[in-house]
């Protein structure tokens, strides 16, 4: 089942991110997919605000992997500059105690987990639209209660 949530500007984005975070377990895989500039770091920083990370979470392009302390590990990835899957041993945070967030996954090829929740990202202007893919039971049943608790939330 895809979910979509439409943002009109990156705050909302962040807001949207900051809401889901409470719905992350250990051991969660995020896949942002969009193009450059399309909000898979502004989600992401979002996110971090959400699992009570401070300070500057941003793009970690030229070191692949950034982590970050807060109520669950958060960490972030950004494969965009990699031709291949490599043996990096990125498999190890993906069934850790943290939450992993992978920006342009397609570079892991077969070795990106199969359960995982897919963000895919598209923009007009300053609008996002975000389709929330789940592969895998848990994310599923996530992705109808944040939906839920999101939409009831936002129009009391």
């Amino acid at each position: 089942m895809v979910s979509e949530m439409i943002s009109h500007s990156p705050e909302e984005t962040r807001a949207i991110a900051q809401a889901f975070a409470s719905f992350l377990q250990p051991g969660d895989v995020l896949s942002l997919v969009g193009d450059l500039g399309a909000g898979k770091t502004t989600f992401t920083q979002g996110l971090a605000l959400g699992l009570g990370i401070s300070g500057r979470v941003n793009s970690p392009t030229f070191t692949l992997v950034k982590e970050y302390e807060g109520r669950l590990p958060l960490y972030h990835m950004d494969l965009y500059r990699l031709t291949g899957y490599e043996e990096l041993g990125f498999d190890e945070y993906f069934y850790g105690t943290g939450v992993t967030v992978i920006e342009w996954p397609e570079v892991l090829g077969e070795e990106l987990p199969q359960e995982r929740l897919e963000i895919s990202f598209t923009s007009d202007g300053e609008v996002r639209r975000l389709r929330f893919i789940p592969y895998g039971k848990q994310y599923e049943e996530r992705i109808k209660e944040f939906m839920h608790d999101y939409a009831r939330h936002r129009y009391q």
